[in-house]
């Protein structure tokens, strides 16, 4: 297996909350530079048209991702659909789940209960979502995982930004460069965190510690993605009836690469 387990501060439980969201919003702000909603939405389209679905439960969410954006996209283009969203995640942060629900939309919620990849077999019905998180998962668990969504037979969709192609030697070697990068661009993407919080910027500007997590975990999670011939493994070769598993490169508009998907679906 290519993929490496190194950690994620994201991962750990003790992480204070306002690090974390902080991270999170710092993605958040990342997928909308990557244009990685509008990806999303175009693939899930077509998904819909294989396995039609009236709710995305999105796991793993944190601040809300790309997700926010992608119901948006799904009620421009299929506006008779009644997609709803649900977002969920393992260590939901408080302020985000209520500045989310006090939207009071109809088509977007975000549970305060906990909810970990483990359980996608007794998660709510519909679609089951991972942007940029199955990677977190050890390799027993991200196999639990794909098993669970086979014998559940739940349709599970995930995605990843970047796929694992850097020799762990050329990543080790460009580590610091690539460290440094990742902390000036967390100082310059912070202005356009929504909302923008005053221990946000204490935590990037006088106390760095956000720049510095999130340049680790960007830098980590290159090593941690699983790559296809790694998934195929995770899957054993195993021929389950009545499920099918897709796996392809994902691409912009233009054609330029963007990440890849793996798709679970019921047939």
């Amino acid at each position: 297996m290519k993929r490496i387990q190194l950690f994620e501060f994201e991962d750990f439980a003790w992480l204070p909350s306002q690090i974390r969201s902080g991270m999170t919003r710092l993605i958040r702000v990342l997928h909308r530079m990557n244009g990685t909603a509008t990806i999303i939405s175009q693939l899930l389209i077509e998904i819909r048209q294989k396995h039609p679905f009236l709710q995305i439960v999105d796991m793993g969410s944190g601040s809300g991702g790309p997700m926010l954006e992608v119901i948006d996209l799904l009620k421009q283009q299929l506006p008779h659909a009644m997609v709803r969203l649900l977002l969920t995640d393992a260590y939901p942060d408080k302020a985000t789940v209520k500045s989310i629900n006090n939207l009071n939309r109809p088509d977007l919620s975000y549970s305060s209960t906990p909810l970990f990849a483990e359980d996608v077999g007794q998660a709510p019905g519909g679609i089951k979502t991972m942007v940029a998180s199955f990677h977190h998962l050890r390799p027993e668990m991200a196999r639990q995982v794909l098993k669970a969504a086979e014998d559940s037979r739940q349709p599970l969709f995930l995605y990843e930004l970047a796929p694992n192609s850097v020799p762990l030697l050329v990543w080790c070697l460009l580590l610091p460069l690539s460290l440094s990068l990742l902390f000036i661009m967390s100082w310059a993407m912070t202005p356009f965190v929504r909302p923008l919080s005053f221990p946000q910027l204490v935590f990037t500007y006088i106390i760095p510690i956000i720049p510095l997590a999130y340049a680790w975990d960007g830098q980590a999670s290159l090593m941690r993605t699983y790559t296809f011939k790694d998934i195929e493994e995770l899957l054993e070769n195993r021929k389950p009836k009545q499920y099918a598993w897709e796996m392809k490169r994902a691409t912009k508009s233009n054609g330029r690469p963007a990440g890849y998907y793996v798709f679970g679906y019921p047939t």
